[in-house]
């Protein structure tokens, strides 16, 4: 029966084997799409992978009006994304967003 020390110890080397595999396999995957690509002329253009991660073609992002706005030092906050600080602490004193609300 093997001890727990050893059975984890197989498990890191079964992870390490596993992601060799998947190097190697990738490796090879990467090796067709190329060879694919030149046998058909397709480019990475043509696949969309040029330009910024993520960005859409035709769109911009512009940026957001603040819809809050701490009374006591005027920072603002577009009510996107975490809460800031200044509105965890209006919350905490039992105001609400709409107490902020920027007109």
């Amino acid at each position: 029966m093997s001890s727990y020390q050893e059975i984890l110890s197989q498990i890191e080397d079964l992870k390490r084997k596993a992601e060799d595999v998947r190097q190697q396999e990738m490796a090879g995957a990467i090796a067709e799409i190329k060879r694919l690509m030149a046998q058909f002329g397709v480019t990475s253009e043509d696949l969309g992978l040029t330009g910024r991660a993520g960005a859409v073609k035709g769109k911009t992002r512009g940026t957001v009006a603040a819809k809050y706005r701490d009374p006591i030092s005027g920072k603002t906050w577009t009510g996107r994304g975490r809460r800031p600080g200044w509105v965890l602490d209006l919350e905490g004193q039992g105001k609400s967003l709409d107490d902020c609300r920027v007109a």
